[in-house]
């Protein structure tokens, strides 16, 4: 059930059921020369609704600008900074918490809205504390990193072993490659591909980062390979979803 493809009565219906939603977060970056800007958003959009599929849970719209400033030296990159997606996570949440939301699960696609996500948990539980909203001591969040389940790890690993990398992986180009098979881009990828620096500015990752890729060939993504990783991650997800709604 799409929140933005529901009217409010049938929210307020579904509120009656379950107090739990699933917010996709990903990313519009850069992901290499074969990687579309938009792949951290579309793998989570895409499993999100998958997930929302299998528990007939509700699912907001996607926010699909993240924190991504590393990457803002490649054209097309759109970054919001830490402070700014903060505040937009906590005014998503608030909203949703005066509706009767209290339970949310962040199907996420980008390793950089991890540390800013958590801040926003922490922020928006002092904010509603301070709002003294009635259901503010039931509210809880919680991130789920569709590339770091279990199951997602282990055949990427299977598949790619040391050729995924860390970025422009082709896990999620894979996955990408499946819900939008029409968009499967092609050029030429050096063997040699930079990998293990560390993160600072725009300017230093280019310089070390030249193609964007981070240890990884995408050339290895198939669209098969990325039904697998959908089916993996919609798989063991659900049931995270479905434990989190639970927990007291």
């Amino acid at each position: 059930m799409l929140l933005h493809l529901s009217t409010w009565p049938e929210v307020e219906t579904y509120l009656q059921q379950s107090p739990g939603i699933i917010l996709p977060i990903g990313s519009t970056e850069q992901h290499g020369p074969t990687g579309l800007i938009g792949t951290d958003a579309i793998c989570a959009e895409s499993i999100s609704k998958g997930v929302g599929e299998a528990t007939q849970a509700m699912v907001g719209p996607t926010i699909n600008v993240g924190m991504a400033l590393h990457h803002t030296a490649f054209p097309g990159t759109i970054s919001l900074r830490p402070s700014t997606l903060i505040l937009v996570v906590k005014d998503y949440l608030t909203c949703l918490v005066k509706a009767g939301f209290t339970k949310f699960y962040f199907i996420n696609g980008h390793g950089g809205n991890i540390a800013t996500l958590k801040a926003a948990f922490s922020e928006t539980y002092a904010h509603l504390e301070d709002l003294q909203i009635p259901n503010s001591a039931q509210v809880k969040c919680q991130i789920a990193n569709w590339f770091m389940a279990g199951s997602v790890y282990k055949l990427a690993k299977e598949l790619y072993g040391d050729q995924e990398g860390s970025h422009a992986t082709p896990s999620e180009v894979a996955v990408t490659q499946y819900v939008y098979p029409e968009a499967i881009k092609k050029a030429f990828l050096s063997p040699e591909v930079a990998g293990g620096h560390n993160i600072y500015s725009a300017t230093d990752f280019r310089s070390r980062y030249p193609d964007g890729r981070m240890g990884s060939n995408p050339d290895l993504a198939t669209p098969e390979h990325g039904k697998l990783f959908y089916d993996l991650s919609v798989e063991e997800l659900s049931k995270g979803y479905l434990e989190f709604v639970k927990e007291e």
